[in-house]
C-alpha cells in the first residue's frame, strides 16, 4: 500500500483527479479501461484516497429505443439544477473499425460540455455480455475519486441479458417504451426482475396505459423487494416531463434501502447470500499426520488430502457430519517456509487460519465485491484442492477475519 500513497505515478495522478483536474480523470478512466498493472496501480490509489461517501450509483437500462441516453441527459440536467456533481458512464456498442465506442461523449451530450460539474465517458462494450462493458464498475470507482455524488450508469440495450447493473448499482432504473407490443412479455425473465422503479418514456404517445397495465400483471415477476413495490413513472425525456418524479421515486427507494454510503456492499452481500454456506474453517498446522490425532478423537476422519503446489501447501479435509451442506475442518500443512502457511505459522504458530464460505457463483460474488470497493487478497479466482474455485478477501474488509469465499 505504500506504493499507493507517497508519491507513486498513480497516486499523482489520483491527486490531480481530487482536486479536480478532468484532463487527468480522463487519463485515469483510459488507464482503467485498458487493464493491466498500470490499471490495478490507479485502482488501487484511487481506493488509497481519504473518501466522502461513495457517490449513490443508478443505472438505466431497458430495450434499444426506449430513450435512455435522453432520459440520463435530462436527469443529468435536473441534479446539477441541485448543485448535485454528476458522472456519467454511457456503455455503447463497439465499433468493428476503431474498437471503441460507436457514440461519443461529446455527440451524446454536447449541451454539458464546460461544465465542470459534470463528466461524461462513453465505453466500449468489446464482447461484454450483460449490457456493460468488463471495466464499467472500475471506471466508476475513478470517477467517484474526482468526488462526483451520483453515478449514472446507462447500458447498451440488449434485451433480457441487460441484468448486470443490477449488481453495479444502488438503484435500478428500467426503461419502457409504448408500442413494444410483445417485447415486454419477451423480456420479463430478464430485466423485469431487477427494476427498482420502472420508466415508461416517451408516455405521450399512444399505447402508454397498454405498458402501465402490462407492468402492474407482471409485477410478480419482480425480484424480492421486501415491502418496496417499484412505482412505475412516466416521462417525457425529450421536454423533461416527468424526470422529476422519477428523482422523487429514486430519492423514496434510497431512503427505504438506507444505501447511501453502504447500499453497494449491502447488493454485494445480497447476491450471495441467499445460497451460501459454511465450507470450512482452515487450521494452519505443522504437521497433518500430528495434528489429526486430536480430531481422531472426536470421531473425525479425514476423507480426502491433497497438495496444492501453487499454494505451496498440504492440505487434508475432515468432514463434521452428514448434512446437505456439509461443514469440513481444513488443516493446512506448509510444503516450503516461505508459503502464505509457513509464514503465517512462523509469525502466529498453529491455528485458525480463516473461514470459508460457499456461494454458487464465484464470479458473480468476485464482480459484486469488486463493485462494492471491498479489498480483496487476489483480484483473479484460481482453483485448488478439489479442484474448488476460491478467492480471498482482505480481513480488512471483515472486521480482521481472512474469509475464503468457494464455490464450483
Amino acid at each position: 500500500m505504500a506504493d499507493q500513497t507517497t508519491g507513486s505515478p498513480a497516486a499523482a495522478l489520483l491527486q490531480q483527479v481530487r482536486a479536480g483536474d478532468v484532463r487527468a480523470l480522463a487519463r485515469a478512466v483510459s488507464v482503467v479501461e485498458e487493464g493491466g498493472a498500470a490499471a490495478k496501480a490507479v485502482l488501487g490509489a484511487a481506493h488509497a484516497l481519504p473518501g466522502d461517501v461513495p457517490a449513490l450509483r443508478i443505472g438505466f437500462t431497458g430495450p434499444p429505443g426506449a430513450g435512455k441516453s435522453t432520459l440520463v441527459d435530462a436527469y443529468a440536467r435536473l441534479l446539477r439544477e441541485k448543485s448535485e456533481t454528476v458522472g456519467i458512464v454511457a456503455v455503447d456498442p463497439t465499433s468493428p473499425f476503431h474498437g471503441g465506442a460507436i457514440l461519443g461523449d461529446r455527440i451524446r451530450m454536447q449541451a454539458h460540455d464546460g461544465d465542470t460539474g459534470i463528466y461524461i465517458r462513453s465505453v466500449a462494450t468489446r464482447g461484454t455480455l450483460g449490457g456493460l462493458a468488463g471495466a464499467t464498475a472500475d471506471i466508476c470507482t475513478v470517477i467517484e475519486a474526482s468526488g462526483k455524488s451520483r453515478m449514472l450508469i446507462e447500458t447498451v440495450g440488449v434485451g433480457q441479458d441487460e441484468v448486470e447493473v443490477a449488481r453495479l448499482a444502488d438503484v435500478t432504473v428500467v426503461v419502457l417504451v409504448p408500442g413494444m407490443g410483445d417485447d415486454v412479455q419477451s423480456i420479463k425473465a430478464g430485466v423485469m426482475e431487477i427494476a427498482d422503479i420502472f420508466v415508461i418514456n416517451k408516455s405521450d404517445r399512444e399505447g402508454a396505459e397498454r405498458v402501465e397495465s402490462e407492468i402492474l400483471a407482471m409485477q410478480s415477476y419482480a425480484a424480492e423487494h421486501g415491502a418496496w413495490v417499484p412505482p412505475i413513472v412516466r416521462t417525457v425525456a425529450t421536454t423533461g416531463e416527468g424526470v422529476a418524479a422519477m428523482h422523487a421515486a429514486i430519492a423514496r427507494f434510497v431512503e427505504h434501502r438506507k444505501l447511501a454510503g453502504g447500499g453497494r456492499a449491502l447488493r454485494a452481500v445480497e447476491s450471495v447470500a441467499g445460497t451460501m454456506h459454511l465450507d470450512h474453517l482452515g487450521v494452519a498446522v505443522k504437521s497433518i499426520a500430528a495434528a489429526k490425532k486430536f480430531y481422531e478423537t472426536l470421531g473425525l476422519s479425514i476423507a480426502h488430502e491433497e497438495t496444492v503446489e501453487h499454494e505451496q501447501v498440504k492440505t487434508a479435509m475432515l468432514p463434521l457430519g452428514a448434512s446437505t451442506h456439509q461443514t469440513r475442518i481444513e488443516l493446512l500443512e506448509p510444503t516450503g517456509e516461505d508459503s502464505v502457511i509457513g509464514r503465517y505459522l512462523a509469525k502466529r504458530g498453529e491455528g485458525l487460519h480463516h473461514i470459508a464460505v460457499h456461494v454458487p457463483d464465484v464470479d458473480a460474488a468476485m464482480a459484486a465485491m469488486q463493485s462494492a470497493g471491498v479489498r480483496l487478497v487476489n483480484e483473479q479466482v484460481k482453483v485448488g484442492a478439489g479442484g474448488h474455485r476460491y478467492f480471498f478477501v482482505h480481513p480488512a474488509s471483515t472486521g480482521g477475519v481472512l474469509l475464503e469465499i468457494v464455490g464450483e
